[in-house]
């Protein structure tokens, strides 16, 4: 984009990161009246035009209610795979899943545990929703930010085509390497895992049912997520494998051949026989908390203020319902005719997020620390838990309602009510 001349544009809030969390966040405060910049450094023709590369989302029962409720999930469904059943199993490579299971059922809560997207379709989906807009949001992409300067009574950003924008309140939606989070000196308390979670799609014979399966291995967990079918009516599915990082450096580079029979050790006959397709992607596992999510005229939202292991498929889940508090606070302060930016309505965000969020991130590192461990007495222990679960409804209900993000002091847009 072309200099233009320093002139400054002036809203309301300003999200610096364009990812699924914060076009997300764009969405729900412009449709609710709400000025917005949104700055992202990735043009968006790559986002519409890019292929195929095998990589999928979980969208919680909670998250959809969101999207539904600002408007975005009719752009989606079309590409999103209801999650019908929840099968978890603890097993060892080559002996298949333990005896012992717990199985969920969506039709004992109403309504499917989720949906499995694959990811360009989510950024496609958001950038035509995003386009239509245009009343209370500005999107400059690509555009990168050369400054922050966060004052007491607002925030102004230096943008790299000489232009300024001036807000009350900047969102940092810029991932859990985020700069403004280290500009405004908040702490991170970051560990490592020595697994690495290879990702991509799979072909198969059988049709999938709507059976999101995780099988719990020594090296860690492995799911296959059920995904639409592909364009010649093909069966889908989703893996995340977490595995030892040595083998997993050698297993995404394994011949397509070698990786199917790898595959088949480790989840049987179910889906018949399987053919990877698309790109393999091999991630370092790591896991991150914030020690604040905010700063004067700053909130830290999605993985800049967390990240967790993907054990349970809630990484992107978390940022999204941070997104929903967010915009609730946002919303309901500038109704009263309030400051958007303030202190009060910063600490309420963070008070309102923090609990669940701590709740999952040391959640999910214990879960992963248990079946991790292969010891005789730990492992019986935890199938004879499974068991237990699995013929107890009224516990049961509450699992899935945790694997929906429908527990808690919910914010309407997790109700599918607007703000």
């Amino acid at each position: 984009m072309t200099d233009a001349g320093g002139e400054t544009l002036d809203v309301e809030v300003l999200i610096v990161g364009g990812g699924l969390v914060g076009a997300t966040l764009a969405a729900a405060l412009a449709v609710n009246g709400v000025t917005v910049a949104l700055i992202d450094r990735e043009d968006p023709k790559t986002v519409l035009d890019a292929g195929f590369d095998g990589r999928a989302s979980a969208v919680a029962a909670g998250a959809r209610h969101m999207l539904q409720a600002i408007g975005m999930w009719a752009e989606i469904d079309p590409h999103a795979q209801p999650i019908r059943w929840i099968t978890v199993s603890d097993g060892k490579v080559d002996r298949g899943a333990g005896p012992c299971k717990l199985h969920y059922d969506s039709r004992d809560v109403g309504e499917p545990f989720g949906h499995i997207v694959e990811n360009r379709e989510l950024r496609r989906a958001q950038q035509r929703f995003l386009a239509g807009l245009d009343a209370n949001l500005v999107h400059l992409a690509p555009m990168g930010v050369e400054r922050v300067v966060r004052r007491p009574h607002e925030v102004v950003a230096d943008l790299a085509d000489g232009r300024h924008v001036r807000a009350r309140l900047v969102a940092a939606c810029d991932g859990r390497n985020s700069r403004l989070r280290r500009e405004a000196e908040i702490e991170v308390r970051s560990w490592g895992y020595e697994q690495a979670a290879i990702v991509g799609t799979l072909t198969h014979e059988r049709a999938h049912r709507g059976v999101a399966y995780e099988h719990f291995l020594p090296a860690g967990p492995f799911a296959m997520l059920p995904m639409v079918d592909g364009p010649d009516g093909e069966h889908r599915s989703s893996i995340v494998w977490t595995e030892n990082r040595d083998l997993a450096d050698r297993a995404v580079e394994l011949s397509p051949e070698a990786f199917a029979e790898q595959i088949h050790r480790r989840f049987g006959d179910t889906h018949g026989a399987v053919t990877p397709v698309g790109p393999r992607f091999r991630y370092p596992l790591s896991a991150l908390h914030a020690t604040r999510y905010t700063a004067q005229r700053l909130a830290l939202v999605g993985d800049s203020a967390h990240a967790i292991h993907p054990i349970a498929g809630q990484g992107l889940n978390m940022g999204f319902r941070d997104v929903a508090a967010f915009a609730q606070c946002i919303v309901e302060q500038r109704r009263l005719g309030l400051d958007v930016g303030s202190p009060e309505v910063l600490q309420r965000y963070e008070r309102w997020r923090r609990l669940d969020n701590t709740t999952l991130v040391a959640a999910t590192d214990g879960l992963n620390r248990l079946f991790a461990t292969d010891l005789p007495p730990v492992r019986l222990a935890r199938d004879l838990g499974l068991s237990a679960v699995d013929r107890m409804d009224p516990l049961k209900k509450v699992f899935m309602r945790h694997a929906m993000g429908m527990v808690g002091e919910l914010p309407r847009l997790l109700r599918a009510q607007p703000l």
